[in-house]
Formats: structure tokens, C-alpha cells, sequence
């Protein structure tokens, strides 16, 4: 397996014997061979772990400052033939001062120490009893035998997949974090080495400000926290190891054990660097100190290793129920307060909405209603219409009329047999050849026969159009994709289907409730061709474009992260394992590019609609592109 931009970041937490040296290095060094043998490509260990954290006075001990600085020379020699770029905390003296310190390790080689910037010296910490701060410091060096090491705060360490920048546990809880800049200069991974204590509440907030700190930066944030070994006098430490990724956790430790600890997982440092060249306000901003880059070995791209990260098959839908819940509410509200403003401009108080009995037109048409009641406008202001053709079942029908019924809007059932059939004979067409005049003939009926209702009643036409179907171009030109206000233009079908099921959790009508979960229970079809035998739904859309699991996938990664076609079709194979294997996956990602290149016209005028999501394809915002690009680049990657 090619990295396509993965390192695989680790945090570790050894045991720890206070002021026991040997003890600590032995701990120490275990940490960083369970870790190379991971394959892990950059390691985190604690703060001061070559002594403790929790030594006080000892730290002006002559003996014990000896016994670190030389445990780092042990540490950098038994590790020389390892790969892994790792940093260790330790006491360091230099010309009268004593410093808390990251030093930089990688094939025996010490690359660079990064002294503490804040010292807390509040509550239970009295840090400068013993340490200075590295800000201001005019050491910018520091002699070790022949070897002149890189000393300040000033310092990043590029290792070509990943630029490192390090900071020291309260280094993270100040106003302007010391990674802030570090990031703006170009780091994308930031370690932090920390001791903090445990108190009742405090995790949760170191959490949210791992999170937090990883989401404004836009970077990978490891963080590594003395645990148990440490003394309890006073405080006590449980240990943590914690990776985040763009505010998301991507792993941790359990706290309150007793042994070491190790949590690797891979992290998308490609994806960091898209997602910052996107935001380009990110860029705007320039770091308020100049940094010096120590220039390491590459990392070396891993080939043969399975992926270490969870890589959700659907990117749009919440796996969380509750953050679900939540999503679909606020998704349903934008929806309604989008068509609410096109209403209240446009005086409209009437609308025009073609109800199929499928998912999409059903989510616009409960738009369309709570839109309704919240301007307190009659239900009745909304004409369904239900227009069968050739392919319509008596299923979809009677859900169509169902949903209508139950919800109080006008419904009116137009049959479009007998006009299409005129229009076949007008334009010569054997309505025997079912092709895409056939097809597309039935939907531009239907368009035409919804304009002009909304003609008569002084009204608009919703349109039910959704994002997936957008991206594929699975529309009719100057047919169903066309309309005075696409109200689901921006969700994708992934997530159609939770937004009904809202809808259906949270009605007070038994019938509408199952009705709405019968209509989620169907297959997606635009019932262009006649029914089977049985009088079942022939024309499933997903046989002939493919699962729109799949591509929400594709979309999703291409779109909000620029993926290239074989990094997505790696994630695609991590995501759906055990449910679509590489050659389907493979076989439905060029009919995504194909289609998505192709069908761009029809997106060029699209109808207005809400922006819900991160993913958009409005040619007025997210998404411009040329109607005749080619997807030769993206088809290439591809090929056999």
C-alpha cells in the first residue's frame, strides 16, 4: 500500500521511577521499540520523562542533571538503526539556566532541543522555582562532543512527508499557543510533551483543547502525559496519550492503568495540506516569529502495511446517533428557512411540487410544508401532483397519494401515457425503442406540465433534485433538473434517506410515521421504464450508475479534499472492506469521473438552492469548472 500522504503518528507513556534514571531509560527505550516495530513513523513521550516530572528540588541536583543528559546520549545510540523520529523530555543545562526540554531524536542523531515556552507557576505548579523559559533566550545552540545541536523555540524539523513543531504541556492552555505559529510556518504535526495532573473535569477540557487546537491549526496533534510511577505527594498522574487530527481524536489511551501505554494510527498530512490551501485564510496570516528548519531523512513511504485509521464508509451521515439527530434538525432548517426567504421575496404563495413517491421528491415536499407552517401560510397553498407514466408502480403511486393525503397539501394526479405517446408520434419515435428519448421524453412532460400548473396558480416550482445526482448527472437536461428553487440541491442521497427517517421519528401521525419509512424502504428509480412481471420496479437507479454509497464516497474525498483517483480508491477499499471489494470499487469509480466530467453542463445551470453541508456544487459558490474539461488526468490513474 502506497502512504499516499499518511505517517503513522504514536504517543507513548512509559512507566516512570522518580529520579531512577536507568530505570526510566530502559522504560523509555521499550516504548520506542514497541513503536518502530508499529512502523510508527514519529513518536511523543512525556515531559522531563528521563527523570520524572515530579522530582522538585532534586532538579537542581547536580547528580541527577548528569545522569539525564548522558541517559540521552544511551537513548540516541540504541536507537541509531531505528527509523522512527521521536522526542523525549529532559532537564537541560546550558550556560547557567536550567530548561525544560523536547530533544529531537532520529538514527542516533540529536536533531534539535525545544525548551519550554510558558512555565506555569499557579496552583500546584511552581515550575520556575526550578526552569526558565526558552522565549527570549538568545541560545540558539547547544555543543554536545563535535556536534553543534539546534536549541530554541524557534525550531521546526522537516521530515518531507511531515514538518514537526513541538511544544510543552502549558504551552497548549495559554491564549496563543506556541503551535499556532509553528503551523502557520509550516508545520502539520505538532507533539506535545506534558505532565499534567489528573482533578475532577479536567480531562474533558484537555480534550476539547487538543481538539480544538488540531481543528484551528489544521494539523495532526499527538500528546503525551506522565502517568502512573510519577509521585503522588500531592498529585496525581494518569497518563495520557491522545492523537487528533484536524479536530477530530483519532486515538488515546485509557487513563487510571498502571502499565505503559501505546497508541499509534496514521494520519493524513496530505489531506492537512489541501485543507489549508482551500481555507486560504489560513495563509493570510503570517507566523509571529521567523523559524529555523532543521532538515531530517525523509520518511520513508511504507509500502505492504495495512492502513492504522478508521476511514468512515459514509462521510456524510453522523455514525453518532445523537450528533445525527442533530445534523438532520439543522439540516432540515436551512432547507426551510432557504425556501422561506424565496418565498417571502417572491410573494409566492403557492408552489408546485411533483411527487413521485420516491425518496428526494418526499423530502422536498415535508420541506415545503414545515416551510409553510412556520409562515403560517395554508398547506393547501402546495399542489402535489403525481404525474404516472410508463414505469410507475402501483407502490410509488400509492405512497405518492398517501403522503399528500396525510400531510393536508392539494394533490392532483395528471397521467402523462396519453401526451408523451402524441409527442412520440410527433416526433417520430417507436415508443418500442426504449432509450433515452424514451425516457427523457417522460420527464421533460412532467417538467413542462409542473412550470405551467405553477403558471396558473401564481406559483413556483420545487425542485427535488439531490447532490449525489448532481454530481453524476443523473437528470434530464430542461427536465427534472430544472426548477425555481432546489431546496435538496446540496444534500446527497446518503443522507436522504436519515433526513425522511427524521421526519418520521419526530411525527405525531402513526401514519405518516410508517408511510415515510415505507418510501425509505423502496428502491431509488426515476420509473422511466415499465414495471417487471409482478408489477415491481424494473429500473433500479443504483444497478445502472452504481451503490450511492459509493459515490457520496468519491464525491466527498474528491471534492473536499482533492484526492487523486488511486488515494481514493485506497480509502474506498479500507472503508467498504468485507462489502465492496477493489475491482466493483474500481469499476464504479470511473463511471464517477466519467460521469462527473461529462455531465458538468447540466450543474453549469443549475437552479438556486441551499448550501446544507461542506459539499457543494452551486456554479455561483463551491464549484466552478469548465462544462468541457477533460478527465483524462483522472481517468489515467485508473487504467489496468
Amino acid at each position: 500500500m502506497d502512504s499516499f500522504g499518511h505517517i503513522r503518528l504514536a504517543a507513548g507513556v512509559p512507566a516512570v521511577s522518580v529520579a531512577d534514571v536507568d530505570f526510566n531509560v530502559d522504560s523509555i527505550v521499550g516504548i520506542i521499540e514497541a513503536a518502530e516495530a508499529q512502523h510508527a513513523d514519529i513518536l511523543v513521550l512525556p515531559e522531563l520523562c528521563i527523570t520524572g516530572y515530579t522530582c522538585g528540588d532534586l532538579f537542581g541536583q547536580q547528580a541527577l542533571l548528569d545522569a539525564a543528559e548522558n541517559a540521552i546520549l544511551r537513548i540516541a545510540k540504541v536507537t541509531e538503526n531505528f527509523n522512527i523520529f521521536f522526542v523525549i523530555g529532559a532537564p537541560i543545562r546550558i550556560s547557567g539556566s536550567l530548561f525544560n526540554c523536547a530533544v529531537a531524536i532520529r538514527h542516533g542523531e540529536i536533531l534539535g532541543i525545544v525548551p519550554k515556552s510558558f512555565i506555569p507557576n499557579y496552583g500546584e505548579f511552581y515550575e520556575k522555582r526550578w526552569f526558565r523559559s526558552g522565549v527570549g533566550s538568545r541560545i540558539t545552540s547547544v555543543h554536545s562532543g563535535e556536534q553543534e545541536i539546534p536549541f530554541g523555540v524557534d525550531i521546526l524539523f522537516h521530515l518531507g512527508a511531515a514538518t514537526v513543531g513541538i511544544e510543552i504541556c502549558e504551552d497548549l492552555w495559554v491564549p496563543i499557543p506556541p503551535s499556532s505559529d509553528a503551523c502557520l510556518a509550516g508545520a502539520d504535526v505538532v507533539l506535545n510533551l506534558s505532565a499534567t495532573n489528573e482533578t475532577s473535569g479536567k480531562h474533558a477540557y484537555l480534550r476539547s483543547l487538543i481538539s480544538q487546537q488540531s481543528a484551528r491549526c489544521r494539523c495532526a496533534y499527538a500528546y503525551a502525559s506522565a502517568g502512573f510511577g510519577e509521585s503522588t505527594t500531592d498529585l496525581v498522574f494518569t497518563g495520557n496519550a491522545i492523537i487528533a487530527e484536524d479536530g477530530v481524536i483519532m486515538a488515546e489511551s485509557p487513563r487510571f492503568t498502571t502499565q505503559p501505554q501505546l497508541r499509534c494510527v496514521d494520519v493524513d498530512t496530505e489531506r492537512l495540506r489541501s485543507d489549508r490551501r482551500h481555507f486560504n485564510s489560513f495563509t493570510d496570516i503570517d507566523a509571529a516569529i521567523d523559524y529555523r528548519i532543521v532538515n531530517c531523512d525523509q520518511l520513508k513511504v511504507r509500502r505492504g502495511q495495512p492502513l492504522l485509521r478508521y476511514v468512515d464508509p459514509y462521510p456524510f451521515v453522523p455514525s453518532d446517533p445523537a450528533t445525527l439527530n442533530q445534523r438532520c434538525e439543522e439540516i432540515v432548517s436551512i432547507q426551510s428557512e432557504g425556501l422561506m426567504k424565496r418565498l417571502k421575496v417572491t410573494g409566492c404563495k403557492n408552489l408546485v411540487v411533483g411527487i413521485s413517491g420516491g425518496l428526494d421528491s418526499t423530502l422536498a415536499l415535508l420541506i415545503a410544508v414545515r416551510a409553510f407552517d412556520r409562515l403560517g401560510l395554508p398547506r393547501t397553498g402546495i399542489l402535489g401532483v403525481t404525474m404516472p407514466g410508463f414505469g410507475t408502480t402501483d407502490h410509488t403511486r400509492g405512497n405518492a397519494h398517501l403522503l399528500m393525503d396525510l400531510l393536508g397539501v392539494t394533490s392532483k394526479e395528471i397521467p402523462i401515457h396519453t401526451a408523451v405517446e402524441q409527442h412520440f408520434r410527433d416526433i417520430g419515435h417507436d415508443p418500442e425503442v426504449r432509450d433515452v428519448t424514451y425516457e427523457n421524453s417522460q420527464a421533460r412532460e412532467r417538467t413542462q406540465i409542473l412550470m405551467d400548473l405553477a403558471n396558473q396558480c401564481n406559483g413556483m416550482v420545487l425542485g427535488t433534485g439531490d447532490l449525489s445526482e448532481l454530481a453524476l448527472g443523473w437528470a434530464t437536461y430542461n427536465g427534472d433538473q430544472m426548477s425555481m428553487y432546489g431546496v435538496n440541491s446540496s444534500v446527497p442521497k446518503t443522507l436522504v434517506r436519515h433526513l425522511v427517517n427524521w421526519f418520521a421519528d419526530h411525527s405525531e401521525i402513526p401514519p405518516l410515521a410508517d408511510a415515510l419509512r415505507d418510501v425509505i424502504a423502496t428502491p431509488v428509480s426515476p420509473e422511466l421504464l415499465p414495471p417487471d412481471g409482478d408489477g415491481k420496479i424494473s429500473q433500479k437507479t443504483e444497478h445502472l450508475v452504481g451503490p450511492y454509497e459509493l459515490h457520496d464516497f468519491f464525491l466527498y474525498h474528491m471534492l473536499r479534499y482533492g484526492h487523486e483517483p488511486l488515494k481514493i480508491l485506497m480509502l474506498a477499499e479500507k472503508a467498504f472492506e468485507g462489502k465492496h471489494d477493489r475491482e466493483e470499487i474500481l469499476s464504479w469509480l470511473r463511471v464517477f469521473y466519467k460521469r462527473f466530467f461529462a455531465q458538468q453542463f447540466k450543474r453549469s445551470c443549475m437552479p438556486d438552492g441551499p448550501k446544507v453541508g461542506s459539499i457543494c456544487l452551486s456554479p455561483r459558490g463551491d464549484w466552478r469548472m469548465p462544462s468541457d474539461a477533460s478527465a483524462t488526468v483522472w481517468l489515467r490513474q485508473l487504467q489496468d
